[in-house]
C-alpha cells in the first residue's frame, strides 16, 4: 500500500513501498516515447536477446531503455511502474492510469540530434521508448513524447523460467526469459549431469549467458541469481538428448 501527494510539480512519496521484494522509496523523473506499431509487432527481438515477446512471457508491456538505464544489458528483464506526469502535460496524460513494463530492448543514442529535441535516448537522459500499446495506456497517441514518473518494481510472471539453448558444440548460449521477482539476472551457473560441481556462466549479451564446455549428451541444470541476491535452482531443465534451438520451460520461479 502506498500514498503519494501531487503538489504543484513535485511528487512526494509518503509511505515506503515494497513490491515482490524490490524496494523503491522514490519516484524518479524521465520521459517516454513509443515504437513498434499498434500491435507491438515491431518490438520483437531486440538488444536483450528475447525472441517472440508474446511467447517469452512479456507481451506488449515492454520498453527499450536509454543508455543510462540499460546498463550494458544488466537491466534486461527488470520491471518499472510508469505514470504520465499530468502536472506537466495534463492535456496529454490519461489521469489515474499507470503501467508496469519490462525492459526488453535498448534505445540507442542519436548524437546527431540534441538531447531535448530528438536525441531522447542520449546520455545522460533516463528515457523509456515504450511499446505503442503500453504508451497509450498512460498517454494519448498524439503526444509523441511525455514526461513520466517511474520506479523499480517486482515482476509478476505466469509460469516458470524459460531456458533456450543456442550456440554450438563447446559454446552453449542460453537465453533465460520469463524471470519474475526482481527480473534482472546478475549471475548464472550451469551443471551437466556428468559434472560434479556447478560452473559459473558469463553474460554474453543481454539475457544470454554462455558456457564453453562440451555438454552434449548431459542433462542440464541451472542456478540463477538476481541483482537483489535471491537465487533459484532449476534441476534437470534440459534432458540428455537436448538440441540447440530448443526451449525448456521450468516450474521454478522467483
Amino acid at each position: 500500500m502506498e500514498k503519494f501527494i501531487l503538489s504543484g510539480l513535485t511528487l512526494f512519496v509518503v509511505l515506503f513501498t515494497t513490491e515482490l521484494g524490490v524496494a523503491s522509496a522514490v519516484w524518479l523523473r524521465a520521459h517516454a516515447t513509443f515504437y513498434g506499431g499498434s500491435d507491438a509487432s515491431g518490438t520483437m527481438g531486440g538488444a536483450c536477446g528475447y525472441g517472440n515477446l508474446y511467447t517469452d512471457g512479456y507481451g506488449t508491456k515492454t520498453a527499450a531503455l536509454s543508455t543510462v538505464l540499460f546498463n550494458d544489458g544488466k537491466s534486461c528483464g527488470g520491471c518499472y511502474r510508469i505514470v504520465c506526469d499530468a502536472n506537466q502535460v495534463p492535456q496529454w496524460c490519461l489521469r489515474g492510469t499507470s503501467i508496469v513494463v519490462t525492459a526488453t530492448n535498448f534505445c540507442p543514442p542519436n548524437y546527431a540530434l540534441p538531447n531535448d529535441n530528438g536525441g531522447w535516448c542520449n546520455p545522460p537522459r533516463p528515457h523509456f521508448d515504450m511499446s505503442q500499446p503500453a504508451f497509450q495506456t498512460i498517454a494519448k497517441y498524439r503526444a509523441g513524447i511525455v514526461p513520466i514518473l517511474y520506479r523499480k518494481v517486482g515482476c509478476k510472471r505466469s509460469g516458470g523460467m524459460r531456458f533456450t539453448m543456442n550456440g554450438r558444440d563447446y559454446f552453449e548460449l542460453v537465453l533465460i526469459s520469463n524471470v519474475g521477482g526482481g527480473g534482472e539476472i546478475s549471475r548464472v551457473w550451469i551443471k551437466g549431469s556428468k559434472m560434479s560441481n556447478w560452473e559459473s556462466m558469463t553474460r554474453n549479451w543481454g539475457a544470454n549467458w554462455q558456457s564453453l564446455r562440451y555438454l552434449n549428451g548431459q542433462s542440464l541444470s541451472f542456478r540463477v541469481q538476481l541483482l537483489n541476491g535471491k537465487t533459484r535452482t532449476a534441476n534437470n531443465v534440459a534432458p540428455s538428448n537436448w538440441r540447440f534451438g530448443q526451449s525448456f520451460i521450468t516450474n521454478v520461479q522467483f
